[in-house]
């Protein structure tokens, strides 16, 4: 557990709050427990201690979470659930949704990555069914909740498909490849009137709330500007061609990607750094930092963009710019600066593998934040153990991703990263990679969403691109 530092700032180390309060004792009809207010106290500061938030926080989260779920009829308590994509990123999404449902079927392109899949789930000696084509999955009346665990260049498809097939959709990030799919996503999903969390699941941290929270409302004065660092990617290269492992359908893999010829670098974990099926680390990790600044300074896209690519790419290898810097200007003045590093970066942040930090300092008038999953620090101590003000304003609660998306299930409600978040959020992404991709200062106009003024031809060409057939919308027709 953390300390107040010596100095004048204040670092909050933090226990996720959720594992104090999984063992909260609820208030509910069936169970009543009565606690009185010096027992809430106690216990409040005990969480606050375990937790290293401040109490008046804590004490927020706990009220908030003991208020029973308001829920309607419904079949589903426990939906039956299937994963598409079966790599390492949706088998552990799926695991953990087996908290709520039961895993029922299980789709891959890789019959190695769906073996595995289907005796990760077998259980009870119930054994899922196993599926090459997610369309054939869709048909399936008995499923009621889709994992999208796949590559990003397939999230839309399937996305689509899931929608009109009336499925509910849990769907990893970014939630779409272009800016031009999240239209196409958000209108399938409401006119279908599905559900769906996008897994931005950082929104579901306490401390990256609170942190939007006390910005919104002021604490460091007004908003200047945002600083956003994270991993820098991969470059390597040039990569040979190989030939396609008997186990793997290389052409429904690469969907509507251009057709190239099979490396393994290019697939399964280091697709990321292509162009064809991702946007790098901006896209990657930049999903989660970059969706918290949208999510603080509360509108829906910049109106300008600039960068600099601080590493080229090397021919015949990754695509994607590794190592980069992107500056975002909003309609307000804020500035939203996003930036790779490898090296410790002057604001501190929790080490990670092979020495890169990242993280999101805001900076006011009157202070600055910064956090990441691993810690909360401020100007000083009262930025933080101050309480704001009953009025002040509160965002979407929510303190465990995963179980946020099944009671929306049951209630209908939307989630708290839901399509629109998701479409808004990647956007910001990429149109910090579409800067990079053309070295050009872009003018953006967020309500229609397209590029104006100077090389807004070049610009406009990557908000959208040609799907390879068959894969293109027709293919979830």
């Amino acid at each position: 557990m953390g300390s107040w530092q010596r100095n004048s700032t204040v670092q909050i180390f933090t226990r996720p709050l959720g594992e104090i309060l999984a063992v909260w004792p609820r208030m509910n009809p069936e169970n009543p427990i009565q606690i009185s207010r010096r027992s809430f106290i106690r216990r409040a500061s005990a969480a606050a201690a375990a937790t290293g938030l401040p109490l008046w926080f804590v004490e927020r989260e706990i009220a908030a979470a003991q208020e029973p779920a308001k829920t309607v009829t419904s079949p589903n308590d426990r939906p039956a659930i299937a994963l598409i994509g079966c790599g390492g990123m949706g088998v552990g999404d799926a695991k953990d949704a087996r908290r709520f449902g039961d895993v029922v079927a299980v789709c891959d392109v890789d019959q190695q990555l769906l073996d595995k899949a289907v005796g990760t789930f077998t259980q009870d000696g119930k054994v899922p069914s196993r599926f090459s084509d997610f369309r054939r999955l869709l048909e399936r009346d008995d499923i009621q909740v889709v994992i999208n665990g796949t590559p990003d260049h397939w999230h839309t498809l399937i996305n689509i498909g899931a929608a009109r097939a009336k499925k509910d959709i849990y769907s990893e990030k970014p939630l779409t490849l272009t800016i031009d799919e999240g239209r196409h996503v958000v209108k399938a999903v409401r006119e279908n009137k599905v559900v769906l969390q996008t897994g931005t699941q950082q929104r579901s941290s306490q401390r990256f709330r609170m942190a939007c929270e006390l910005v919104r409302n002021g604490r460091i004065g007004k908003l200047r500007e945002v600083t956003v660092w994270l991993p820098a990617g991969l470059r390597g290269g040039p990569f040979n061609t190989k030939p396609v492992p008997a186990h793997l359908n290389w052409d429904f893999w690469q969907g509507q990607a251009p057709q190239a010829d099979y490396m393994p670098e290019r697939c399964h974990r280091n697709f990321r750094n292509w162009y064809d099926y991702s946007g790098g680390t901006m896209t990657d990790w930049g999903a989660h930092h970059m969706d918290i600044g949208y999510w603080a300074i509360g509108l829906p896209a910049p109106v300008h963009i600039e960068s600099k690519s601080l590493a080229t790419p090397i021919p015949g290898g990754y695509t994607t710019v590794s190592e980069y810097e992107v500056k975002f200007t909003y309609s307000n003045g804020v500035v939203f600066n996003v930036r790779t590093t490898t090296d410790d970066n002057p604001f501190g942040g929790v080490v990670k593998p092979g020495g890169q930090r990242n993280g999101i300092r805001f900076e006011g008038d009157d202070g600055w934040i910064w956090v990441n999953r691993d810690e909360i620090k401020s100007t000083d101590r009262e930025v933080i153990s101050r309480p704001l003000p009953d009025d002040a304003e509160r965002l979407y609660f929510s303190n465990d991703h995963r179980k946020n998306f099944f009671e929306c299930i049951r209630t209908r409600k939307d989630p708290i990263c839901d399509v629109e978040v998701g479409h808004r959020s990647a956007s910001v992404c990429h149109l910090g990679a579409i800067s990079l991709r053309t070295g050009k200062k872009l003018q953006w106009d967020p309500e229609k969403e397209i590029f104006t003024g100077e090389h807004a031809a070049e610009a406009n060409s990557y908000v959208s691109r040609e799907m390879r057939k068959p894969y293109d919308y027709d293919f979830v027709a």
